[in-house]
């Protein structure tokens, strides 16, 4: 599907006359420019499709490694087995990142830069070490059924965050279907043996889902960076500090194959899951990525009705209606008007679109996606988006 297009080509001679005397004597890279865009909106429209699928795929391993991780508590301690299913994640991301500078792949994702260092210290601090401690202290008194409620509170916490303090954009369509997503996993964890006594414990689950909600909020704004590469940082920090946290409370690992078999969970179901996530983050935004993340619940329930033979229950049907609704509100989102885009340089993969119409100053072989610093000087269009890493407009 293309969208409407007009004055685009005003916009292209306007711009590269803009750019720098570098880049506009490189008549190779325009010709190269010339030949990869066509004037129509059909990268962004399968970029904003492939986005929505790595956000449902990053719901469903998690989703799937939650029951997964059932069947390993009865050999590993609740604390140690968190920090080794994160150390899996950061191990096997590691040696997937040496595997390709051994194979000297030519690098498609920005690597991380300075700016970056303090946003991902933030997210690492929050949701792999004060979430994951307050979620034990928190599991330690609270009854199952009511900390499987409150774990739903991280979707709501984070579209919260992303709506009031990082202003991503929300209309009447993306609220409703947050809310049917969140109604349905409250529904599908809901049980009727609900504690009532003061919630010390509850509120540190809070606190836990509190912390995961800023850590993907803090992680949008580096998800331009490697995704491989910010995923390892995390898994590996957070594995160090709760194993290390579980050795001193005196725990002590387990035999060969439950320490393999949760290493390798770790990094499909925590490691290749966040891989995913950052890239929808950087499609979609942290509300829209957190709503469709949401829907892990109901993944992970329909593994367990396979794995424990249990028997659902009308609870389970509805709730996977409502999230299907939710899904579906979303999916079916059409957001568009005319913005105006401010000059910004940044660095991540892409394509040239008509939000990348710039030249090069060094050879190039026309492939794309690629990477490289860039410069988005001013544009004013109109057309559907998302609030993606080059739609942070604020609307009035």
């Amino acid at each position: 599907m293309a969208w409407p297009t007009q004055g685009c080509s005003g916009a292209i001679v306007v711009m590269v006359l803009a750019m720098p005397a570098g880049c506009r004597g490189n008549r190779n890279g325009l010709a190269l420019f010339a030949r990869q865009y066509d004037g129509t909106m059909k990268y962004l429209h399968s970029d904003q499709t492939r986005s929505i699928a790595q956000a449902l795929a990053a719901a469903a391993l998690f989703g799937l490694s939650t029951p997964l991780a059932k069947l390993l508590v009865g050999m590993i301690p609740p604390l140690l087995l968190a920090g080794l299913l994160y150390a899996g994640s950061g191990i096997g991301l590691s040696l997937w990142i040496l595997l390709r500078k051994m194979r000297r792949q030519m690098p498609t994702e920005a690597p991380l830069a300075g700016r970056d260092v303090s946003w991902l210290a933030g997210a690492v601090l929050a949701g792999g070490v004060l979430g994951p401690i307050l979620l034990m202290v928190g599991l330690t008194r609270t009854p199952a059924s009511t900390a499987s409620l409150l774990l739903n509170l991280e979707g709501m916490l984070t579209a919260v965050i992303a709506w009031v303090v990082f202003r991503e954009n929300v209309d009447r369509r993306v609220f409703l279907g947050m809310l049917a997503i969140i109604a349905g996993s409250v529904l599908l964890s809901w049980q009727r043996q609900m504690n009532t006594d003061i919630p010390w414990g509850a509120l540190a689950i809070t606190g836990a889902c509190l912390c995961w909600a800023i850590d993907n909020n803090l992680t949008r704004q580096v998800a331009g960076g490697d995704p491989t590469q910010i995923a390892a940082i995390k898994g590996g920090v957070a594995g160090a500090i709760n194993v290390v946290l579980a050795l001193i409370l005196g725990y002590r690992f387990p035999n060969a194959l439950p320490l393999l078999a949760t290493g390798l969970l770790g990094f499909v179901g925590y490691g290749l899951s966040l891989v995913l996530f950052v890239l929808a983050l950087r499609g979609l935004g942290t509300a829209r990525t957190g709503a469709y993340f949401s829907t892990a619940p109901f993944v992970g329930a329909a593994l367990s009705l396979l794995l424990f033979t249990e028997h659902p229950g009308l609870a389970f049907w509805v709730a996977g209606v409502l999230m299907a609704v939710g899904v579906w509100l979303h999916v079916s989102e059409r957001h568009a008007h005319e913005h105006v885009h401010e000059p910004l340089a940044h660095d991540h993969r892409h394509r040239h679109d008509e939000h990348h119409q710039h030249a090069h100053d060094f050879p190039w072989d026309g492939k794309e996606p690629h990477t490289h610093p860039h410069v988005h000087d001013p544009l004013v269009h109109s057309h559907a988006h998302f609030p993606d890493i080059h739609h942070r407009h604020r609307h009035s």
